[in-house]
């Protein structure tokens, strides 16, 4: 049965505005400004008629140098990675401590949730009097203890290889009871629970905590504060990502910033209205406000999901209609339940069929993955380095949390983000830059590297794919991206 959404109709107009490529002149008027603003020393983005935007050197970079630190414009942790890692849930920095991340991990490991069927859906539950104390000071532990109903559902055979602890040690290092030698060496930033409380998002600090609240969170908190219309088909809505696909998550928060930056800018508008006896009109209604809202988004190439997404192996491509299909009636699907959650008049644009799908194929396209690395495995490697005496002791306490941890003792946190500079970076199968995390970068932003010397006026490629596979290999991988590599080394190697 064919998907139809209404809204695609009766808002055709507004939508073709909205899908619209930016105009040359304003594509570049924002990426100055963004540049400008955010200090991104060297470099610029230049439009060119062939391949589109770029990012050009501005100065020379030598090899190893940090090229850029690209701040997210929306991103999220992988539904299932939640279960293995407690990070701040707007800019994903660790949070907590040592004790509290490996009893967080051991604690669900007992109750059976798996880390890898997508059941990562998470409600904490505060107890001071009978479990753990909740407090932003550094001196002491948070703690966060797992609803056992919801997190039932998730059975997993993952934990039989793993060594089980003597009752009650894992609830003593998460309640801070128990200290673990040398944790101190690695400080993590106290976990803050969202005002709205949902039990679901936690921050490294108030800043991280209202900057989420103020561009998505608001209208994705599940708790008593959610200024979401319907709480109920939100829950729906988590739910039916967490089991399908998480991608949705990401793009109801681009459809939440949107959102909020137009009621922002609607408000401002309405003010301004009354400095005058006569009303300022708007031609076209409320669309100049929300293409205003739009526009950080209208910045990423975007195509519909379902024509853009990489037909999965053991799809036969005589079934691939059926398949594209699928996955689009699987979009209208979630996005019934956003709609009935968040709907906002004005924005309705927003809720067809069509502009959802062009936001997830933007992600498809676009993304960058986030990547956080454990203080965990930090930890357990410094206890390893201890000189002979010292890490003796130290692992007679730690060496059965490491057994019960198991050898994925070192996951990351994990997600997906969009982050609108790194995004105008073109492919090459010989790149100059590539993203890499150094020792420092402890937060989801995205670190380019340059790979060899940069000059300036040359632009800064990175690969989308392995560069090391064979030409066919790479070239139909990037037929998905749409486009054939005409880099030097593709050249090269082309048959």
């Amino acid at each position: 049965m064919e998907s139809i959404c209404p809204i695609d109709s009766q808002f055709s107009h507004e939508i073709s505005a909205l899908l619209k490529p930016p105009p040359a002149h304003q594509l570049q008027e924002y990426f100055d400004n963004l540049i400008r603003t955010r200090q991104y020393l060297g470099l610029k983005v230049k439009h060119d008629g062939e391949f589109g935007k770029g990012v050009y050197a501005d100065l020379d970079f030598g090899e190893g140098e940090l090229v850029l630190k690209d701040q997210i414009l929306v991103g999220a942790q992988h539904s299932s990675n939640k279960i293995n890692c407690l990070v701040c849930s707007f800019c994903f920095r660790f949070i907590g401590s040592i004790e509290l991340q490996i009893g967080r991990r051991l604690y669900l490991q007992g109750l059976g949730v798996s880390t890898s069927n997508g059941c990562g859906r998470e409600t904490f539950s505060h107890n001071s009097h009978d479990h753990c104390q909740v407090d932003s000071s550094e001196d002491e532990d948070n703690c966060y203890m797992e609803e056992h109903d919801e997190l039932g559902e998730c059975a997993s055979s993952s934990s039989k290889d793993k060594v089980p602890l003597p009752k009650g040690v894992v609830e003593s290092l998460m309640n801070g009871e128990l200290a673990l030698p040398y944790s101190k060496e690695f400080p993590l930033p106290s976990a803050i629970a969202c005002s709205g409380g949902c039990g679901e998002a936690y921050y490294c600090s108030k800043l991280c905590a209202e900057a989420d609240w103020e561009s998505s969170h608001s209208l994705l908190c599940t708790g008593e504060k959610s200024e979401s219309i319907c709480r109920e088909a939100l829950s729906k809505f988590i739910q039916h990502a967490n089991e399908t696909n998480d991608i949705f998550l990401l793009a109801a928060k681009v459809i939440c910033f949107t959102i909020l930056r137009y009621k922002k800018l609607k408000t401002a508008h309405l003010k301004e209205q009354e400095k005058y006896t006569s009303a300022i009109v708007l031609k076209n209604g409320d669309l100049p406000l929300l293409l205003e809202a739009w526009k950080p988004i209208s910045m990423g190439f975007k195509k519909r999901w379902w024509d853009c997404i990489a037909l999965p192996d053991d799809v036969h491509s005589c079934d691939e209609a059926a398949f594209r299909a699928q996955i689009k009636e699987l979009a209208f699907t979630s996005l019934k339940l956003l709609k009935e959650a968040i709907f906002c008049k004005g924005c309705e644009p927003l809720f067809s069929l069509e502009i959802y799908g062009h936001i997830i194929g933007m992600f498809e396209l676009n993304n960058l993955d986030l990547v956080v690395a454990s203080p965990v495995e930090d930890y357990f490697l410094y206890i390893d380095d201890l000189p002979y005496p010292e890490k003796k002791k130290a692992e007679e306490i730690t060496r059965q949390f490491l057994d019960a941890l198991g050898d994925d003792y070192s996951v990351p946190c994990q997600g997906t983000a969009f982050f609108p500079l790194q995004s105008c970076m073109n492919h090459s199968c010989y790149p100059n830059a590539k993203a890499f995390k150094r020792e420092e970068d402890r937060d989801g932003q995205a670190t380019i590297i340059a790979l060899r010397p940069i000059f300036k006026e040359e632009e800064v490629t990175i690969s989308y794919i392995d560069e090391d596979l064979p030409f066919d290999e790479r070239q139909a991988l990037l037929a998905d991206y749409g486009f054939r590599c005409k880099c030097p080394k593709c050249l090269e190697e082309e048959p």
